[in-house]
């Protein structure tokens, strides 16, 4: 199977990298070269560190780099037998850059999105491709995260799905399915609970210490909620947040004022080195 991977940051370079070990033609695709060469150095350096850890051989992490290649141009998707977008979560970019690679792609091309909030219906009203159109939601790191969520659109075919949930599983991930609905299944549940505590830290009621080992170890989960906006990135949180709110009109979603304040302060987490914690 040719794949072509649409958006070389760290999600675009996670999927790449998965696809590409998982024994496919892989293509990274991005608007300018420096940008498709940080996402391929960024691959490189993963596949590298899993040969040092001694999780892959030299031999495979040599096979998967000749399964990898760079693009600048769209065109490289003409022969794609599935194109996944990893780009930036904005419903008008991604509806362009479907529209120009409906015209690009064969006609049983399967197309699929990573959105992790946004709507899968509206992504591909009008596309020759709707029926073949559906949401495929990798998780960072995509290569160790073994969750998969495949969105049904209003109009995906039985056999796009089928098709797709076949390939999530023989790269050894396990998929779960969800009608839209906004923020699907994972990030309904989880992106509220940082959300509130967040307003905690917000109101004082404890610090981001406190509230993260409150969480640890009384909900068992492996990692805090602030600890978690900061590895997501604080402004995918309230993107995602503002999506929930704008979809659903329910007031249990409006982001905290703290977290609107830190993403205008530049404070998103690892990524710029100040979140909730300092990196």
């Amino acid at each position: 199977m040719k794949v072509f991977v649409a958006g070389c940051g760290t999600m675009g370079a996670g999927i790449a990298q998965v696809f590409a070990t998982g024994g496919h033609e892989t293509v990274i695709y991005d608007l300018e070269p420096e940008l498709v060469s940080r996402g391929h150095d960024l691959l490189v350096k993963q596949l590298k560190r899993q040969e040092e850890r001694g999780r892959m051989s030299p031999e495979d992490v040599k096979a998967s780099l000749a399964r990898l290649h760079q693009s600048t141009d769209l065109a490289d998707a003409g022969g794609a037998d599935l194109v996944i977008e990893a780009i930036y979560e904005d419903m008008e970019a991604k509806r362009q850059l479907f529209s120009r690679l409906d015209t690009l792609c064969k006609e049983d091309c399967l197309f699929a999105s990573n959105t992790s909030s946004l709507s899968i219906t509206e992504m591909a009203s009008g596309l020759a491709h709707e029926s073949r159109f559906l949401g495929i939601h990798f998780f960072n790191p995509a290569p160790v995260m073994k969750l998969v969520e495949i969105i049904e659109g209003a109009n995906t075919s039985k056999d796009a799905l089928d098709q797709a949930s076949d390939l999530v599983r023989q790269l050894d991930k396990e998929p779960v399915f969800c009608k839209e609905s906004p923020g699907f299944i994972v990030n309904r549940i989880l992106i509220p609970m940082i959300n509130e505590a967040v307003d905690l830290l917000y109101q004082g009621v404890a610090s981001p210490e406190d509230i993260d080992q409150a969480m640890r170890l009384g909900a068992n989960h492996p990692m805090g909620p602030l600890q978690l906006a900061d590895f997501i990135g604080i402004d995918i949180v309230l993107n995602i947040m503002e999506t929930l709110l704008g979809e659903t009109a329910d007031p249990k979603y409006r982001p905290s004022l703290l977290l609107k304040q830190m993403v205008r302060a530049g404070k998103l987490g690892r990524k710029t080195g100040q979140g909730f914690y300092s990196y």
